[in-house]
């Protein structure tokens, strides 16, 4: 099979699209039924995707799309370039890392990765008026792809809720490929680090990863004395939307010198974080998976996390849930104070979210959709000799 994998998106540093994208490669890389993997980014995310650790292979091909970085020419790009791309390299099928537009006529099968309905569930993640071209988007994406690989059974059920049939019949849970990852960094990524405890939270500054009640919560267990006196924050994950405000709430509470904001760590820097922390916390109000939660259970850290389906299904038996009702500061607070009195687990072994397994899934999809297109090209091509002998026929 010769695979197109369409990666090309807004972030330059490593986000959990971008590491989406690097990890389907890496699971069809295992499979000898991939003869051609075509790999297709932005022009901006040369360094982030080498920091992502991808090994070399003679089937692999990195491609850097000709675009802008506004959204309209990302948009543009996907709807119209792709698909000639696509044509030239003689790709058996395209799968898309992201909702992007997916132009009715593409000359092969199309997959789309679907990580969340965040336009439809918590729209004030983009703003307005850009959640309305969100939600066009992600619509007409979902309506002209060929299949839709959900990336948890969460992810599936808000798919029902804010989709028609003719959608969600398409649909299948193929989960985020996450493994334990054997390298680490020597050095800390966290500027001045010299030993001292911290707590790590993973996430984008958006609404829904609900840092500032998080900042809150840290505030009230240092106030309260309930950790350790040095305890520190870091916050890994790219600006958005709500950067600035969890600036001002952390100088407010005067945190600038106690929390530490991360972004463009490598793989390897990462995975330090993981293995170095007091404990996860991930109080988010919505998620399509729960990365972060399972990359720390991998390694046998504590999590404290928000009670909602996605956390559950990742991660249920192993985290300290969190309602995220009313005093959640308080709850959020206790957990944390709770798990750091717990010693460190053992490292989990996932074997559902492993490369092997969704290989096999995802070989199973394409080959699927590889072969009814055939069929339909054979239906079609016959449907045409037919109506040609029969116009050849004398009157």
């Amino acid at each position: 099979m010769r695979i197109l994998i369409a990666a090309a998106s807004f972030a330059a540093n490593l986000s959990g699209l971008q590491r989406h994208a690097l990890n389907v490669v890496r699971c069809l890389l295992t499979l000898p039924e991939t003869s051609e993997l075509h790999f297709v980014i932005a022009p901006w995310q040369r360094d982030s995707m080498r920091a992502g650790g991808l090994y070399p292979d003679a089937r692999l091909t990195t491609h850097i799309a000709d675009m802008e970085r506004s959204s309209l020419s990302r948009n543009l790009w996907h709807y119209r370039t792709l698909p000639q791309l696509a044509a030239r390299l003689q790709a058996d099928l395209v799968h898309f890392s992201y909702p992007a537009p997916v132009n009715p006529s593409f000359p092969c099968p199309t997959v789309v990765t679907l990580h969340d309905l965040y336009p439809y569930e918590i729209p004030m993640n983009f703003g307005f008026p850009k959640f309305i071209f969100n939600r066009a988007i992600l619509r007409q994406c979902l309506r002209n792809a060929d299949a839709i690989a959900c990336v948890s059974d969460a992810t599936s059920a808000r798919l029902r809720q804010y989709m028609p049939p003719s959608i969600w019949r398409k649909a299948l849970r193929v989960y985020n490929c996450v493994e334990a990852e054997p390298l680490f960094a020597a050095r800390s990524p966290i500027p001045g680090w010299w030993g001292q405890p911290f707590l790590l939270c993973v996430a984008q500054h958006r609404r829904n990863k609900n840092i500032p009640l998080l900042i809150r919560a840290f505030h009230r267990l240092l106030r309260s004395g309930r950790i350790d006196r040095y305890t520190e924050l870091a916050v890994v994950g790219i600006s958005g939307p709500e950067t600035d405000g969890i600036y001002r709430l952390t100088a407010a509470c005067g945190l600038s010198r106690r929390i530490h904001f991360l972004e463009g760590l490598s793989e390897p820097e990462l995975q330090w974080c993981y293995r170095h922390c007091e404990a996860l916390a991930a109080p988010s109000t919505t998620e399509g998976f729960g990365l972060p939660v399972v990359e720390a259970l991998l390694v046998g850290c504590r999590v404290v996390c928000s009670d909602i389906p996605a956390h559950r299904e990742v991660g249920e038996g192993q985290c300290r849930f969190v309602a995220l009702g009313r005093d959640a500061e308080e709850g959020l607070a206790s957990a944390i104070a709770a798990a750091l009195r717990e010693p460190k687990k053992q490292p989990i072994t996932s074997p559902q979210f492993s490369a092997p397994v969704l290989a096999r899934q995802y070989i199973g999809l394409y080959r699927g959709l590889i072969t009814e297109a055939a069929r339909a090209r054979s239906a079609s091509a016959a449907g045409s000799v037919h109506i040609a002998s029969s116009e050849r026929q004398p009157l």
